[in-house]
């Protein structure tokens, strides 16, 4: 059997992050672990100058990110939790805490990106399930709807679910 005592949970603060929590809590809870909470600043950027002052959108200060950290708890207090807030890469450092940590699984959300946008915006979480010392559960958000459960006691017919 799997042995789970520490669950990583880096949150972005986005509904696919809330979505995993979910899912991370009740691992806690059913595992009896400790959930490790972790959010992960990037560095200040850089001020440009071209022709004119590049002014950057204000990001929230270190305590703002701090106080919206620790408010990520979960509904049952007997789940032990620790929090973190570390600044760099988030998958770089999402990795350096699972290992520092001996973390026995990460549940993190992912964005669904594809195509354009993942080009650009590149996959935290991608970068993580290819790098990780544990296994990794991502959670997609919305969550996609409910299938139908199959009926065991009805006849396999797999030319059934072929279109056409």
């Amino acid at each position: 059997m799997l042995s789970v005592r520490t669950i990583l949970h880096p949150t972005d603060f986005s509904a696919s992050s809330e979505a995993a929590f979910g899912l991370a809590c009740a691992l806690a809870r059913d595992y009896d672990a400790r959930l490790l909470v972790l959010h992960v600043t990037m560095p200040p950027p850089a001020v440009g100058y071209a022709e004119g002052v590049y002014v950057p959108a204000p990001e929230p200060t270190y305590n703002e990110l701090r106080h919206k950290l620790y408010d990520v708890t979960p509904a049952d207090p007997e789940i032990v939790v620790e929090h973190r807030l570390v600044e760099g890469d988030a998958a770089t450092e999402i990795l350096r805490v699972a290992k520092e940590a001996n973390c026995d699984t990460i549940v993190m959300g992912t964005h669904g990106r594809t195509g354009f946008g993942r080009l650009l915006m590149g996959s935290v979480a991608e970068d993580v399930l290819r790098q990780a010392p544990c296994p990794v559960v991502t959670v997609r958000h919305p969550l996609p709807a409910r299938v139908p459960a199959v009926n065991a006691e009805a006849e396999w017919e797999p030319a059934a679910l072929v279109p056409g």
